[in-house]
């Protein structure tokens, strides 16, 4: 592959994981400072993320990506039509204000994460299909960027679209972003492209069995552990952070500038630059270094917090969440890249997105409930703890994992 296209490509993939997330960013994160306006409750914050859980069955959804073909490419195909269908639901949802119509936002919300998590696995294993593997820890970070500037589109930009004109507006503008991603997607020759480099199945030790074959990869066991656990609870940190300023007195302007744009500006160049470190001092290295980042980062809040300190160290705690973020969002974007195996991408890629998506909605609803009864430097506290015990697991697991995601 030339230079030129594999940036072309790495650019394209990012713009679409964007257009892709801003929407549940904005759904999931950006619409909470909008329901505790509305006197929605800690715990029901929590419920809503419920509307999430077609992510759990992305690899159920997998099976007709992989099984069924449309001409001019198998993944490209099925992008473009989920994209645009994916479209049509978010303009639905600018049809009305809903947030007092909480059965229709909820039913509009589970149909928008079936079309989100249905349109990403074509998306990520087109990806990985093109990309030689030298390139994936590079695409690990591009996405993780671009789920950072999502954050920054649908968690902060699109609070302030909403604020000036009106509930309609951001659903429009996110939905026009989705069809620019699907003629974009028309310009890929997918059945020209080479297929990424990668080691033969059978001399990985993986059967052609497609659930049995991932798990039987070395290393894919505790890939597996830390995929549940390396990101979920800075992820709950982050989730509870805009109900957190707004209850300490944060303007919502303010919330979505400091936490909707600062922070993703932050988690967006964390991801690059973590790319960048994980390829020099190696995934071994880097993964156990990661998850204590984590650690300490989920810490600092917690203890800002507790003091009460001023508004300007909980605003700089709350960046440093960013930071801890955007580093484990790209190892771990990186990593399920090399544990999809040839032939089997969005097979492998919808399982471990599975995975990921399960823990990612488990982990706020019980930080929600713990909310409810500690309070927030309670939540935080615990949320720390089970990430100190991520890093313990990393120490050991890490060298595995190391040997087969080992950048070409």
């Amino acid at each position: 592959m030339s230079r030129l296209r594999e940036n072309l490509h790495q650019a394209l993939f990012a713009g679409l994981n964007l257009a892709t997330t801003a929407p549940s960013v904005y759904l999931w994160l950006g619409l909470p400072v909008l329901m505790r306006q509305h006197g929605w409750s800690g715990w029901e914050i929590g419920l809503f993320q419920l509307a999430g859980l077609p992510a759990v069955f992305k690899f159920l959804l997998a099976v007709p990506v992989e099984r069924y073909r449309f001409r001019g490419g198998q993944y490209r195909g099925w992008a473009v039509l989920l994209c645009l269908g994916f479209a049509a639901v978010l303009a639905l949802l600018g049809q009305r204000e809903l947030l007092s119509d909480r059965v229709t936002l909820c039913v509009l919300a589970v149909a928008s994460a079936l079309m989100a998590t249905w349109a990403d696995i074509p998306v990520n294993a087109l990806a990985i299909r093109l990309l030689p593997a030298s390139a994936r820890l590079r695409a690990g970070g591009l996405r993780s960027a671009a789920l950072s500037l999502g954050a920054i589109v649908g968690g902060g930009l699109m609070l302030l679209v909403q604020a000036k004109w009106g509930w309609a507006a951001p659903f429009w503008f996110m939905a026009g972003l989705l069809v620019i991603g699907a003629l974009a997607l028309l310009c890929i020759d997918e059945g020209a492209a080479p297929i990424a480099a990668q080691a033969p199945l059978a001399s990985r030790g993986v059967s052609s069995g497609r659930a049995q074959g991932y798990f039987a990869q070395p290393g894919a066991r505790a890939w597996t552990v830390l995929l549940l656990s390396c990101f979920p609870f800075i992820g709950a940190a982050w989730f509870f952070l805009k109900p957190l300023l707004l209850d300490r007195g944060f303007a919502v302007p303010q919330v979505a500038w400091l936490v909707g744009v600062g922070g993703g500006l932050v988690a967006a160049v964390a991801s690059v630059v973590a790319a960048g470190v994980v390829r020099r001092v190696g995934v071994a290295r880097a993964v156990p270094g990661v998850t204590l980042l984590g650690f300490l980062c989920i810490a600092v809040l917690a203890a800002v917090v507790a003091l009460r300190a001023p508004a300007a160290w909980l605003g700089a705690a709350a960046l440093l969440v960013a930071l801890a973020m955007g580093a484990a969002a790209s190892l771990a974007f990186g990593l399920m890249m090399f544990f999809a195996r040839d032939g089997h991408q969005a097979a492998d890629y919808g399982l471990q997105a599975s995975l990921f998506a399960l823990s990612r909605l488990a982990v706020p609803v019980g930080a929600g409930f713990l909310l409810d009864r500690t309070g927030y430097a309670g939540m935080l506290c615990g949320l720390a703890l089970a990430m100190g015990g991520v890093f313990v697991f990393a120490l050991r697991g890490s060298g595995a994992i190391g040997r087969t995601a080992a950048p070409g």
